[in-house]
This record gives structure tokens, sequence and C-alpha cells, in this order.
């Protein structure tokens, strides 16, 4: 627990959490763009939620090393994780739904009016896409099906760093 609470106070363990997103937000990109898979409502808000966790790892890096600071990048890493993972098993369940009748999710996005992301990055954050339909697949799952994966892995990493900042305080 030393090493992941020292590891915490540096840039290094920021700027990494920051690379894995602009790794995933560069595929999301790729999908849409190069693959020409539309991207649907739910999984722009999985986007936004990974750029939550963007957004958490950059505060992080601003001064990791400042409790207040670094606490509120661990904060942030937590709840767009949580966020996303809510998105996620969401969207699956529009993808293998129990009564398929009911299996529908919105056409258009929904940003608040101070913040219409759709508007103004359309390329990025505008939905064309059906959340039902299984675009794309690997090892078996499909793309909403790793997202689960993917952020449930980040509440786990999250909250073993949570955990260190109170354990890992003395090296043994």
């Amino acid at each position: 627990m030393y090493f992941l609470n020292t590891f915490s106070k540096s840039r290094l363990s920021w700027a990494i959490l920051l690379a894995f997103i602009i790794f995933f937000e560069a595929c999301a990109l790729f999908f849409q763009h190069a693959m020409k898979l539309d991207p649907c409502v739910m999984c722009i808000y999985e986007r936004v939620a990974m750029m939550g966790i963007g957004f958490a790892a950059i505060l992080g890096m601003i001064a990791p090393k400042n409790n207040i600071i670094r606490w509120a990048g661990l904060a942030g890493w937590a709840y767009s994780s949580y966020q996303g993972l809510a998105l996620a098993q969401e969207h699956v369940g529009y993808q293998f739904p129990e009564f398929p009748w009911s299996a529908t999710c919105a056409l258009d996005v929904n940003f608040p009016a101070w913040a219409p992301l759709n508007q103004w990055v359309p390329w990025m954050f505008e939905a064309s896409g059906d959340c039902g339909k299984i675009v794309w697949q690997f090892l078996g799952l499909s793309m909403p099906q790793w997202l689960e994966i993917i952020f449930a892995a980040n509440l786990v990493a999250v909250a073993i760093i949570v955990v260190a900042q109170f354990l890992g305080t003395k090296k043994h």
C-alpha cells in the first residue's frame, strides 16, 4: 500500500490514467469516423463519463502532493467511473433486453443548456446510432459490455488508491 500511496502523489500516476483515457477516447473516435460506426445516445453519454475520468486525471496532475487537489481528483475519478458503469449497464440492457418491447433509448442527446456539447462539437457528441443494435464485438462482447469492464476496473483501481491513502502512509 505504501507504493500506491506514494505513486498516487506523483504526476506520473495521473498521467498514466490520462493516457488510458486518451487511448479509449481515440478508439471511440476511430470507431465513429474510420469504421463509420454511428454512436448512439448512450455511447455519447459513456464518452462524456470517460472524459470525466480524464478531467479528474488532469486535476490530479496539477498538484498530486496537495491533499485537496489529489482527493478532488480521486473523487472525480470515482464519480465518473460509477456514472460510466451505470450508463454502460443501461446500454447493455438495451442490447440484451429482458423485455424486448420496452428496450428503447432516446433518439437525441440531452445536454444541459449551459453545455450543449452536441452543438459545440457535433463530430464528437452528436448521436445517430441505435442503442439496441450491436455493431461491433471483440471476444464475444459488445462495446458497452467492454465499457462495463473498463468502468468497473476504474472503480476497483480508484478504490484501491483511496484505501492506500489511509493505509499506505508508512513503509513496512
